[in-house]
């Protein structure tokens, strides 16, 4: 007898632990294969800031008790200047809630088993039909969902989403104590999240510190190792090494310190358009697609977005007498992602992809521009607002598109 399932999703991170919510809520048999052991989850896999926005936390019923800390305000930093924008937000504590959507999906219904790497996909006749785990293990499903994030083992064997190295963020974090979270020389950071642009702390990227109550906060920074990162990099600087440069070189965590019993959060992110996302019983979600956004690098919501997108698909398809798992109706889902998890994500990555590009300088009238513009620009920018983004270029900026352009017809 075959192990079988309804639908097989490989990782219980955001996405996959709400696909499984949603999945079960519907009751179908969901089984959800998890590398890391339950007595140590999410130990291996705590690697996220978990900045999120309150249409996350009402659309997917994210229980007060995961939240660190309600923000106020979203804070843009560069060099020499800020921008202060009020914008409502929510800290997660991102193990709590990893935990909380495991508990929650299995007393709807779905099954866990930890300690289950997954290896492959069972593929016959062309259309995959389960997958391989831990060695010679064998499971069986109408549909498999990848939700493994960058590593990808199902949907990189099947060639679906196109994941390319070069476009691949490396990111860490720690929480400390004892920050000046409201120092004389720079913006107040009390309930806020703040980014900070600036090529000497994180060539190629961004650094951030999200305040998590009283003088603790996340800080971290992350980067791609792009054309920025190449002219701006300190020789044999390392992740590690930016931001113990940050901490030396900022006053504001002058008698910072890092909490103790919390570690070290490490992770990666792919910033590119996904060449596709499905194929003959087969999805891939979160951040194995990647739904990251990529001006703002929040992944939760846009994660579970996909995941609410995929179970709608599986609905559809396994709904009829003669369930339906080919390509082109799981290809509801492609469009779904289009339409409602990231719509315009090419102008938006565009956007994201010359901020990279600019020097510190061009950071700093950013953030002069910004403070005179209206709270509708920034909206109507991080939406994908073509005209919105040409309000904020200059003439000066003439020669860095035109070096983005050369680069994108050589791709």
């Amino acid at each position: 007898m075959r192990d079988r399932f309804d639908v097989v999703i490989a990782g219980a991170g955001p996405a996959g632990g709400q696909c499984a919510r949603d999945l079960a809520e519907r009751n179908y048999d969901v089984l959800v294969l998890e590398t890391e052991s339950e007595s140590e989850f999410p130990r291996q896999s705590n690697k996220s800031t978990a900045g999120t926005f309150p249409s996350a936390m009402t659309a997917f019923a994210i229980p007060d008790d995961v939240v660190m800390n309600y923000t106020d305000d979203v804070v843009l930093e560069s060099p020499n200047n800020h921008y202060v924008r009020e914008q409502t937000g929510a800290v997660l504590e991102f193990a709590e809630f990893k935990r909380f959507l495991v508990r929650d999906s299995r007393e709807k219904g779905a099954t866990y088993r930890f300690d289950s790497r997954v290896s492959g996909p069972i593929v016959e006749d062309g259309e995959v039909v389960g997958v391989r785990y831990d060695g010679d293990e064998e499971v069986y499903a109408d549909i498999v969902i990848d939700a493994t994030g960058p590593a990808a083992p199902l949907a990189k064997e099947l060639g679906v989403t196109g994941l390319e190295r070069e476009h691949q963020a490396i990111g860490i974090e720690y929480e400390f104590e004892n920050v000046d979270v409201n120092h004389p020389e720079y913006a107040d950071l009390r309930d806020s999240m703040m980014l900070r642009l600036d090529h000497d702390l994180a060539p190629g990227g961004y650094s951030w510190i999200f305040h998590t109550g009283g003088d603790t906060a996340k800080v971290g920074l992350c980067y791609i190792q792009n054309e920025s990162h190449n002219q701006y990099a300190k020789e044999g600087m390392g992740i590690d090494g930016y931001l113990d440069y940050w901490l030396e070189s900022d006053p504001r965590f002058k008698d910072a310190e890092r909490i103790e019993g919390t570690q070290a959060h490490r992770g990666s992110a792919h910033i590119q358009p996904p060449k596709s996302m499905s194929t003959d019983g087969f999805m891939a979600i979160g951040d194995t697609v990647p739904s990251i956004d990529p001006l703002w690098g929040e992944g939760i919501h846009k994660g579970m977005k996909s995941a609410r997108a995929a179970a709608a698909t599986v609905d559809a398809a396994l709904t009829p007498e003669e369930p339906q798992t080919d390509a082109q109706t799981l290809a509801v889902y492609d469009r779904l992602w289009h339409s409602d998890v990231a719509p315009k994500q090419r102008a938006r990555l565009m956007m994201t992809e010359i901020l990279y590009l600019v020097p510190n300088e061009r950071y700093d009238r950013l953030m002069a521009d910004l403070q005179g513009t209206t709270e509708d620009t920034l909206t109507q920018i991080n939406s994908g607002d073509r005209r919105a983004i040409a309000e904020l270029a200059h003439l000066s900026d003439i020669p860095m598109l035109a070096k983005y352009a050369r680069r994108r017809l050589l791709e």
